[in-house]
């Protein structure tokens, strides 16, 4: 178990209020736009050679480009050329775009949509949780280290907490459910 706090904010926020607010804490940043190594937490980050869940000896560069081609729209399938993209742009497809989404399918082969909630509990969390264990371990070790003798700020865009809830997940917040040995099953 980890010895300090660990603080999920907005990095949308203004950071002179939030150094006051969390004075002597380390803040880091873990989204797509961070110029530091913590990048690499974003979802957005090309790990490679991620198993898309479902999906035999199938696999995708980013958590969030395996998320956004499985994503399922009245009038679009998937998209598997989303799983490839490694210069962490043009990920997402949008109902803003391609109309009503319908849910994400089970896997690239699979007829079976799956809705929103249950597509974040068998596609996204396992997925990310995959990554943190299998691409991210001497980055988990440093921050483990950093844990013994601060407090953590963690930056993200989304700071939605609520593992299953209908608004997009803060992946700040696995990694700190995964730090905290809380990470969901």
């Amino acid at each position: 178990m980890i010895a300090n706090e660990i603080i999920v904010e907005s990095k949308r926020k203004n950071i002179s209020l939030l150094l006051n607010k969390y004075e002597n804490y380390v803040f880091l940043d873990l989204t797509s736009k961070s110029d530091e190594k913590w990048v690499k937490f974003s979802p957005f980050y090309p790990h490679g050679k991620i198993p898309i869940p479902f999906s035999i000896e199938t696999f995708g560069e980013t958590v969030e480009g395996i998320w956004q081609g499985l994503k399922v729209f009245k009038n679009y399938g998937i998209d598997i050329a989303t799983f490839n993209i490694k210069n962490m742009k043009g990920i997402k497809r949008t109902a803003r775009k391609y109309g009503e989404i319908t849910g994400h399918q089970k896997g690239i082969n699979s007829k079976e949509i799956l809705n929103y909630l249950d597509a974040k509990k068998y596609i996204y969390i396992p997925t990310y949780k995959w990554v943190l264990e299998n691409k991210l371990q001497e980055e988990i070790k440093e921050l483990r280290k950093i844990l013994v003798k601060n407090n953590l700020v963690f930056l993200d865009y989304n700071v939605n907490m609520e593992l299953y809830n209908y608004k997009p997940l803060s992946h700040a917040f696995l990694v700190k459910l995964y730090l905290e040995n809380r990470y969901p099953d």
